[in-house]
């Protein structure tokens, strides 16, 4: 999902010359390269983090509501991201961004909204 459409995104900037250099070398797709790189790394952790939880018997059902969210939202910035990176390509069927684009809504709305995601944290922090 989301470290696919970033290796789509990145692969594209560095490939994609605009002014004679890549736009990579832009500040601008710099800086949400970094910010999808950063947070699909903290994704990741917090995954990691609920299924050792869950693996070493100890309760971890608030932070596979916490990873599942954050997953998800993560996925959805970072695909916005990619297809912006990409431009008008982003949105043709022709490049692999543009699925990532539609099924992302899916990872949102599969096993439960964010709406229900938040509801099952709030509970588990006692609101």
């Amino acid at each position: 999902g989301a470290q696919g459409a970033y290796d789509l995104a990145l692969k594209y900037a560095k490939d994609r010359e605009q002014f004679g250099q890549p736009i990579s070398k832009f500040q601008a797709i710099a800086f949400k390269l970094a910010d999808c790189a950063m947070e699909i790394e903290c994704a990741r952790n917090l995954l990691y983090k609920a299924c050792w939880l869950k693996s070493n018997h100890r309760p971890y059902e608030k932070e596979a509501a916490m990873g599942k969210l954050y997953c998800s939202e993560v996925m959805s910035r970072v695909v916005d991201h990619a297809v912006q990176i990409h431009g008008g390509y982003g949105l043709m069927k022709e490049y692999n961004v543009e699925r990532f684009y539609r099924d992302q809504k899916l990872l949102e709305i599969g096993e439960g909204t964010s709406e229900v995601q938040r509801i099952v944290i709030s509970r588990y922090i006692g609101c």
